[in-house]
């Protein structure tokens, strides 16, 4: 079956799907590069840098609480082209925002465009990708949200330096943009991947799958010809994800609570929320924060945190090469110890490193293996079970719960980490997310299984069978 499938044609498509996530990366990212300039320039306090920075975790949250059931009724293409429109307004009206309420206002849109792309973009990948590749090509999300995170940094490092440079601009509000308020820029670079998106999005079909429970068979079928170059194959997937559909008689709501989708969804919510109190936003976030708590210039920990991006992307594509080879599973238990392993020396270190004149670089070599860990296996995994453990009929609804449980932590971990360098100590902090290692762990090894190669309507029918 292998030689019949359209590679090229399945490539594309997840291409075209995962340019969200780049625009999800780029937008989280972003931010970091403006925050000084906003501050000054609309003079905040405090609590207001924090909600500039925060309002669109907030806009992230209300779009995975509709994504599921926007991409449920209206289809996943039609849910990702609203992404692309509200990433498109958020970059232009960040850019030409006449005040601070106006730029919030902007950036909770942008967040609403990030929540609901979260969802979506996964969920297209998983249903129309076949089973010996899935994780591969839904892995590319990911990879597509870490280089959205490295082009941010880009382009807020060249914009800077040119608007320092002393270039001057003929035209005015150009020259505010982009050299007087560079921030504008920063943020309204945002436009051109945001509407390259919302273009590309036209040429790629609907999820056959999505199709299939609206009764658009003849549509499912012939996305499904393209995919497998075979009509044969292509009636034989129809059949298979009918036959699945036909024991699914009850509502949407009613199926999310049968006992074996209910644990499903549960497991879900579990996996999101550990995963964000194992560390890897407090380091991807703060981490110029704690390079600096380590006696690091300002410099010097920015170059560090360039350096965590690059082994992030890196990482990401090692395991967008090997998910399905190794497996899902086998990756968190190899992943997961690593980050154990890295979290406890990082910890030792800022317990023991100055009294034994420990150098910084040590602190680099334990931060760098721990994202190795995390984004070989935790980072690259999370998307592609949460795209494909749920049954069909309800796959949307059921992310949108998995999914606000990820933000729900993310929100958390963001809020408390700085409270917990400076009550706990960065030891005690980097201890705690090593002790949230292991429940992970356990969920994994008892209660997930093993879906590579496996088709979603097998899974499916593993929850289905699994009910107590």
């Amino acid at each position: 079956m292998k030689s019949t499938i359209n590679i090229g044609y399945l490539i594309f498509l997840s291409v075209v799907a995962a340019l969200g996530g780049f625009l999800f990366g780029y937008d989280t990212a972003v931010i970091s590069g403006t925050i000084a300039q906003v501050t000054q320039l609309f003079q905040l306090d405090a609590l207001q840098q924090g909600w500039y920075v925060g309002c669109a975790l907030v806009g992230s949250i209300v779009g995975v609480l509709f994504a599921g059931i926007l991409s449920d009724k209206l289809g996943r293409k039609l849910t990702m082209v609203i992404s692309a429109v509200l990433f498109s307004t958020s970059a232009l009206g960040c850019a030409l925002s006449a005040d601070f309420a106006q730029l919030v206002v902007y950036r909770i849109i942008g967040g609403v465009g990030i929540g609901v792309v979260s969802i979506v973009s996964p969920l297209y990948i998983s249903e129309l990708a076949v089973a010996q590749y899935r994780g591969r090509l839904v892995s590319l999300y990911q990879l597509a949200v870490t280089v959205g995170f490295l082009g941010a940094y880009l382009v807020n490092y060249q914009l800077l330096a040119w608007a320092e440079s002393g270039t001057q601009l003929s035209v005015d509000w150009l020259n505010k943009i982009f050299i007087t308020e560079v921030w504008r820029g920063m943020l309204g670079m945002e436009t051109l991947p945001a509407i390259l998106f919302f273009i590309i999005i036209f040429f790629i079909p609907e999820s056959p799958r999505w199709l299939i429970v609206r009764g658009k068979e003849l549509k499912a079928v012939n996305i499904l010809e393209k995919i497998y170059n075979s009509i044969t194959e292509a009636k034989s997937q129809l059949n298979e994800t009918k036959s699945v559909l036909t024991s699914e008689t009850k509502s949407e709501w009613s199926l999310l609570m049968k006992p074996g989708i209910f644990k499903a969804v549960i497991i879900g919510v579990c996996i999101a929320i550990l995963g964000q109190f194992m560390g890897v936003n407090a380091v991807l976030y703060y981490g110029p924060s704690i390079f600096e708590n380590a006696g690091l210039s300002g410099g010097d920990s920015l170059f560090y945190q360039v350096l965590v991006g690059l082994v992030n992307t890196l990482t990401t594509v090692l395991a967008l090469v090997i998910i399905d080879k190794v497996g899902r599973k086998k990756l968190v238990y190899y992943g997961v110890s690593g980050m154990v392993v890295s979290l406890i020396l990082i910890g030792l270190y800022f317990l023991f490193g100055d009294s034994l004149g420990v150098s910084s670089l040590f602190l680099l070599v334990f931060f760098l293996f721990y994202v190795f860990c995390c984004a070989v296996s935790i980072c690259a995994v999370v998307f592609v079970l949460l795209s494909e453990m749920y049954p069909t009929k309800v796959r949307g609804l059921a992310m949108s719960i998995a999914g606000f449980s990820l933000w729900i932590g993310t929100y958390l971990i963001g809020q408390l980490t700085p409270w917990m360098l400076q009550n706990l100590t960065p030891a005690g902090t980097f201890f705690l997310f090593a002790v949230m290692c292991v429940p992970y762990m356990l969920i994994v090894w008892k209660l997930v299984p093993e879906t590579t190669g496996k088709s979603l309507e097998e899974i499916e029918r593993y929850w289905t069978r699994s009910e107590q």
